[in-house]
This record gives structure tokens, C-alpha cells and sequence, in this order.
């Protein structure tokens, strides 16, 4: 089996954009409230930067702020996998608002429930990169979630999408979604300065890839089989570059073959994302290991991991079509039985 064939392609619902929305303070309830109606909430507009990474630094430390306000404690997986999750989301056509709207009105316990639904629902086609992406969603699937933690989750989610969130990753269209790397400020920003200089983790800025990328890539840069790898990938942003430029020369990510990989759990875990977000496409593999301890740098490894999870997917899915037949038929005997009955009767 080819690589081409290994994944189904990601599914990209048509989505129109919505003006930027703006933080806005709710006011507290009113003694007599209880029996009242909640106020529904609203995204209101947003003054955002023009600069694309200047819009993601400024979601980053609001999106911190929120979280450290709330005291949600020092996960920082669950912040990361709290945006992760909404910057999967694609606004439907028609909707505008109503999308962040809805969200907004959630209750804290209603979102693990939403987020484990955005993720199921991309593990359908990419069950390797959202397998990568672990740590970000493992915790929504608690069935004893922490009170405290919950709240704060349910902060930092209107916060990012009150700043603005949708209008960099809900699109429809790869190139305006990709504009940004959300996840690398968030993820840098909550690391704490130690961490990250034991880690020996500093991530290239926007810039400087964007600059690479239009001095590696042109219209030549193509051909079958041809590859783009990154040892050290963090969250991506190498990756981002390189398919911006591509698609300035029109040309496809998706005709090219994507390995990235790194030692780091969280950030291989924020690639994984990235990845499809920005639909680099069903030949972009995200690893987690020494790229220099192995010799491929860990290529063999992911692939195969890749395989194991579309072969435990598909199983799983024959399981579940087998019990919904199997309920079809029993519902079928049911009804044909009572219908017998009643005419002997």
C-alpha cells in the first residue's frame, strides 16, 4: 500500500468569514435573577492587528491570561488542547457569528463533550495525527473532571474566540487559515523560561521561515516523490512557510510528501494539528522521536504507526457498522413481530 493510499484526504466544510469579535465584559447576575433567563452571549468586534502573527502573539497572552486568571493550574496541555480543538473547527456557510456564538453560551461542563466531538471527528480521516495530538485531548475525556479546571477552560475558550480566534483558522480556504501559526506562541508562552532552556526549545519565527521558504521554493520546486522534512519540527511553522509558498506559485501541497518530527511530545502534538489545519495533505506524517539517535530520523516509525492507526480505525469502524446493523435487524424482527400479534389479536 501506498503512502497515497494510507489516509483518506481531510474534508473541508465551505465556510464564509465573519467580522473580527472583541472581549466584552459580562456584567454579574442580578440578585433576582435565578428564575430569569441567562442573557445570551454574543461575539462582539474585535480590533484586530493587521499582522497575522501579531493577531496569533495577542490570542497567546489573552488565552494566558485567562488561564492563569482562572487557576487552572500547570497543564498546560489542557489551555493548548482547549484552542487546538476550536482552531479545527470551520465556520459553516451561512452561519457567520452563530458558530462562535453558540460556543460562547456553553456551560463549562458542556465543553470536554465539544472538543472530544471536533476530535473524533478529524481522527475519522487523520487517526495518526490526531493519535500525535494526545496530550491535547486526553483530559477532556475525564468523566470526573476537576470543577476549577473546567471553569478555567471555559475562560481561556472565550477568550481565544472573543480575540478573534475564527478569523485566522475557520476559513474554508487552506491559504487564509494559514496565515498564522496559532499554536507556537500559546505553546512557548506557557513553557516556563527554565523548561524551555533544558529543552533547548526555541521556535524559528514567522519571518525568518517565510524568508527561507521564498528562497528554497519556486516553480521548479516539485516533481513525483518529492519531499519536504523537518528534524526539529516544532509546531510547524517551517511547514506553514513552505505551503504558503507553494500555493503563492500554485502549486499543491498536497502533490508533495511532508515528514516532520520532534522530540517533544507537546509540540510533535501541535505539528500533528497544524497539519491539518493548514491541509499540507494525506502524505504529511508527524513523528515524536530522537532524530538524531535513529538513523531516518524516525520516517520508518511513523509510518508504521501510521498504519496501525488507520488499520485500529477501520476496525473500529467495522465494529460499530456490524452493532448498527445488528440493531437495524433486531428493531425490523420487533416491529414485524408486534405486527403479527396484533392481527392474531
Amino acid at each position: 500500500m501506498s503512502d497515497d493510499d494510507l489516509l483518506l484526504p481531510p474534508s473541508e466544510p465551505t465556510a464564509p468569514e465573519r467580522p473580527a469579535p472583541a472581549w466584552a465584559k459580562k456584567s454579574p447576575p442580578k440578585s433576582k435573577a435565578a428564575n430569569r433567563p441567562k442573557p445570551k452571549i454574543t461575539a462582539q468586534r474585535y480590533s484586530a492587528p493587521n499582522d497575522p502573527h501579531q493577531h496569533s502573539q495577542k490570542i497567546a497572552e489573552n488565552v494566558m491570561d485567562a488561564w492563569y486568571q482562572s487557576f487552572g493550574g500547570s497543564s498546560i496541555d489542557v489551555p493548548l488542547g482547549t484552542v487546538g480543538a476550536l482552531t479545527l473547527l470551520r465556520t459553516p456557510e451561512g452561519t457567520n457569528a452563530d458558530l462562535a456564538n453558540w460556543i460562547l453560551n456553553l456551560q463549562p461542563r458542556e465543553l470536554p463533550q465539544l472538543f472530544k466531538e471536533i476530535y473524533l471527528g478529524h481522527w475519522l480521516s487523520r487517526p495518526d495525527l490526531i493519535n500525535r495530538a494526545i496530550r491535547l485531548h486526553d483530559w477532556a475525556w475525564n468523566p470526573n473532571p476537576d470543577e476549577q479546571q473546567l471553569r478555567a477552560v471555559h475562560a481561556v475558550t472565550n477568550k481565544a474566540i472573543n480575540t478573534g480566534l475564527f478569523d485566522l483558522t475557520s476559513h474554508a480556504d487552506p491559504y487564509m487559515r494559514s496565515d498564522a501559526d496559532v499554536l507556537s506562541p500559546l505553546l512557548t508562552g506557557l513553557r516556563h523560561k527554565s523548561d524551555k532552556k533544558w529543552r533547548g526549545e526555541y521556535h524559528t519565527p514567522p519571518c525568518v521561515t517565510d524568508l527561507m521558504a521564498r528562497m528554497l521554493v519556486d516553480t521548479d520546486f516539485g516533481g513525483p516523490d518529492k519531499a519536504i522534512r523537518e528534524p526539529a519540527v516544532g509546531s510547524g511553522t517551517m511547514f506553514r512557510s513552505a505551503a504558503q509558498r507553494l500555493r503563492e506559485l500554485q502549486l499543491d501541497p498536497h502533490d508533495y510528501h511532508w515528514y516532520g518530527n520532534d522530540i517533544d511530545a507537546l509540540s510533535a502534538a501541535c505539528a500533528a494539528l497544524n497539519t491539518i489545519t493548514w491541509d499540507l495533505g494525506p502524505r504529511a506524517f508527524i513523528g515524536c522521536a530522537d532524530s538524531i539517535a535513529l538513523e531516518d530520523g524516525g520516517h520508518a516509525k511513523t509510518l508504521a504507526e501510521a498504519r496501525d492507526a488507520c488499520a485500529q480505525r477501520d476496525q473500529y469502524m467495522e465494529t460499530a457498522s456490524a452493532i448498527v446493523a445488528s440493531r437495524r435487524a433486531f428493531a425490523l424482527i420487533d416491529q414485524l413481530t408486534s405486527g403479527k400479534e396484533n392481527t392474531a389479536a
